[in-house]
């Protein structure tokens, strides 16, 4: 059995003590092992990042560039290989990988525009022979901390921009599914990172706290649920680090009575179903305005639900996969539970599904609730699995007052035909990336990705121009060159 190790300094680590198990979900057996790096190996990790930052750091900005187009073509070679080193660890389609992968590239095509994304302001003769400029300058070493939902996008959402922005980086990927994010940064040393720019420790808590407690690290992204998110930024605040930590997520579709219902219903399979429903992104909950608005909802999507297709990731017919791990299954199985005994409606119950030859996989079948209310488990918590709950209300009102109410504000949509309630809307909700008849509104990659309240802590989000201004930092210079012969006294008020 393989152990997967880290990359340090250019070169591989195989192994650092204690080591973890990494599952094939859909099988339910080891696949192999992870080492889970000490605070030694962390340390080592971020002397090579600082150690190769000053060249790093004056390297011109066109021929770091050039190194992100290489990147980018390499991704696009190995796509295949990629994806299934995604669909092995995480179970995640082949189709849905590819699309993932997709997205990740799009921010590596965003960072090949640095030259012109560094270019700072110039004003002439802002006073006599005076001139400023503003330029923004890199941090210095700086960590990404990432999930296990997206092992290849979310880590490219970070590292790319960091490093084409002059700084060197130390990546934590998630320890249940890491083989395809270490084989990507070693495309990225193929493509020409100088050794101890991109370095990836693989491990767990003692990794993080490492990275958040070094004085040498300057700036920490994470992307994860809320709890660890908001622990995170305050770790990290504390130590004096600049910090963007996306959070968990709850989004609604509001589903207005003139939406086109046939167009709803496949959207919602897709946006609640789709990778499990293991995306901060998923549309977990379809808040119907009116009764015959959420009983023609219904029964649609119990119709089409019963030809969702459940299985291994190789198998592109399949629609997703199995869910990350066996205690996550009985997670989300619980919450379907929950539900049940707090009094909703299971419409499509996906416990117990059944593939065949994949007896022990993870797997949780497509489930629609109706009749949930605001105050059960089920609905305040993020499910985190394929689980579409259905609230009805009366109103286009109460259905934003829900939204709103909620802890969470990453994502959210409405479907309608009229556009002064469309537009009302997305003027209105509280909430930090909004759908109009678009079901996962995430922003393409030269616009930037948060949400709000609990689910973004930090000032900037990710990727996009917010990364340029996260993984920079603003210099103004204001110089003077008198002409020759020409002498002022000392002047004691305040300059103008």
């Amino acid at each position: 059995m393989t152990t997967l190790g880290h990359l340090i300094n250019g070169a591989r680590v195989d192994r650092d003590g204690r080591t973890q198990d990494i599952y094939n979900p859909s099988t339910g057996e080891v696949a192999g092992q992870v080492s889970l790096a000490s605070q030694a190996t962390v340390e080592q990790a971020i002397a090579a990042a600082q150690a190769a930052f000053p060249a790093w750091r004056d390297t011109p900005p066109a021929k770091r560039a050039r190194i992100m187009y290489r990147f980018k073509a390499l991704l696009e070679q190995h796509t295949d290989e990629i994806c299934r080193m995604i669909g092995q660890e995480h179970g995640k389609i082949v189709h849905d990988a590819k699309g993932e992968l997709a997205r990740g590239i799009e921010n590596v095509e965003y960072a090949c525009g640095a030259p012109e994304l560094l270019k700072g302001e110039y004003s002439k003769n802002t006073g006599p022979s005076i001139d400023s400029w503003s330029e923004f300058q890199p941090l210095g070493v700086v960590a990404g901390i990432t999930p296990f939902n997206f092992p290849a996008m979310v880590p490219l959402w970070m590292y790319p921009m960091a490093i084409a922005c002059g700084n060197t980086f130390v990546l934590k990927p998630s320890e249940r599914d890491p083989t395809a994010t270490l084989f990507i940064a070693e495309l990225a040393l193929e493509a020409g990172l100088p050794a101890g720019v991109l370095n990836v420790v693989n491990g767990d808590k003692e990794a993080v706290d490492t990275l958040l407690d070094d004085a040498r690290v300057q700036a920490v992204s994470f992307v994860g649920s809320t709890p660890i998110a908001e622990t995170i930024y305050t770790r990290a605040s504390a130590n004096g680090k600049r910090c963007q930590a996306l959070g968990g997520a709850k989004n609604h579709a509001i589903v207005m009575p003139d939406a086109d219902m046939d167009n709803v219903v496949n959207s919602l399979n897709g946006a609640a179903f789709g990778s499990s429903g293991e995306r901060c992104m998923a549309l977990s909950v379809a808040v119907a305005v009116g009764d015959a608005a959420a009983d023609a909802l219904i029964a649609k999507m119990q119709s089409q639900m019963q030809t969702l297709r459940v299985g291994p990731f190789h198998d592109a017919e399949n629609d997703f996969g199995p869910v990350i791990t066996r205690a996550h299954q009985e997670k989300v199985c619980g919450y379907i539970s929950s539900a049940e005994a707090e009094g909703a409606e299971i419409v499509v119950d996906g416990r117990g599904v059944q593939v065949p030859g994949f007896e022990n996989g993870f797997f949780v079948g497509g489930t629609l609730i109706d009749r949930v209310t605001p105050d059960m488990t089920c609905y305040l918590e993020e499910i985190f699995g394929p689980v579409l709950l259905v609230v009805r209300v009366d109103s286009m009102e109460a259905a934003m007052q829900l939204i709103d109410d909620h802890e969470y504000g990453n994502g959210t949509c409405i479907y309608t035909r009229d556009g002064e309630a469309a537009r009302y809307f997305s003027d209105h909700i509280q909430v930090g990336m909004v759908g109009i008849n678009v079901p996962l509104p995430v922003p393409v990659s030269y616009h930037s990705f948060g949400g709000w309240k609990r689910s973004l802590f930090g000032d900037l989000s990710a990727y996009g121009p917010d990364a340029v201004r996260f993984y920079t930092k603003r210099k103004t210079v204001t110089q003077r060159w008198p002409s020759a012969g020409v002498r002022e006294g000392a002047q004691f008020s305040f300059p103008s």
